[in-house]
């Protein structure tokens, strides 16, 4: 068959005058390979969006590009790895900004503070990449489950505090590597206590009376947070998002604080 007379409609001129912000395809799942912090792989299946912008005398973008991106991109990826695939991105469909997001699921072997038993603790991992100042640029985010103690409660009650689970959001604009397991590490240790995949009746004892001795607001949560990411020179650029699913409201407290990137 001969291909060549077939006509590149996507790449004829349009006459509306108007750019599109971002165009190409979202949520298309592909397998890939992790590296974690104890130096093995994690063989997962990530969540993609990938854009780029589209000047406004295009009529439209080559969306087949990205899926070979992808497949050529299939097996290891590190942030260096992911910071290539945004610069050829840039590349192979002529544009001049391009956004790549990839989602996935991460987990970490922890072991129980008393007993040592070993289980898996699952993380949601995001990996956003974009072209800042003409230089391709890498965010990571991460969602950690924690344990906040509430400090009134403990303050007015006779018998206890309520506490409840927290889902804090930790969204860095990095310029030098950070293990995923680093911010994890920050978060848990700022939280009332971290969780675990599995406890048995000794290790339950310690983490909840390790909690009802470190009370946190959730204000206290994403202060104690920024406060160590401030004091680290490979981050750029933060937001700390705590969300506490109340045990005696029904409705959540939540917190933010964000720190910009200066240009």
């Amino acid at each position: 068959m001969n291909t060549s007379n077939i006509p590149d409609v996507q790449n004829s001129q349009d006459t509306r005058k108007i750019d599109i912000e971002q165009v190409g395809i979202k949520d298309i799942r592909h397998p890939v390979v992790i590296s974690d912090r104890a130096g093995g792989v994690q063989h997962t299946v990530a969540n993609f969006s990938m854009f780029v912008g589209l000047p406004h005398n295009f009529k439209g973008t080559h969306m087949s590009r990205f899926v070979e991106i992808l497949n050529d991109h299939e097996y290891e990826i590190t942030v260096d790895s992911f910071k290539e695939m945004i610069t050829e991105t840039l590349e192979r469909l002529d544009a001049e900004t391009a956004f790549i997001e990839m989602t996935f699921p991460f987990f970490v072997s922890k072991k129980a503070p008393v007993s040592g038993v070993r289980s898996l603790m699952d993380y949601e991992v995001t990996l956003m990449g974009q072209v800042h100042n003409d230089r391709p640029q890498v965010s990571v985010k991460v969602i950690v489950p924690v344990t906040s103690l509430c400090p009134c409660s403990k303050g007015i009650s006779d018998y206890g505090a309520h506490n409840q689970r927290s889902h804090v959001t930790l969204t860095c604009t990095v310029k030098q590597f950070v293990w995923v397991e680093e911010l994890i590490d920050l978060v848990e240790k700022a939280a009332s206590s971290e969780l675990y995949g599995m406890l048995k009746r000794p290790d339950e004892k310690y983490v909840t009376e390790k909690a009802y001795d470190n009370p946190k607001f959730v204000e206290d949560l994403v202060r104690d947070i920024a406060v160590d990411l401030n004091r680290d020179d490979r981050i750029v650029a933060y937001t700390i998002e705590s969300e506490n699913f109340e045990s005696i409201h029904n409705h959540s407290a939540y917190a933010m604080v964000k720190k910009d990137q200066k240009d």
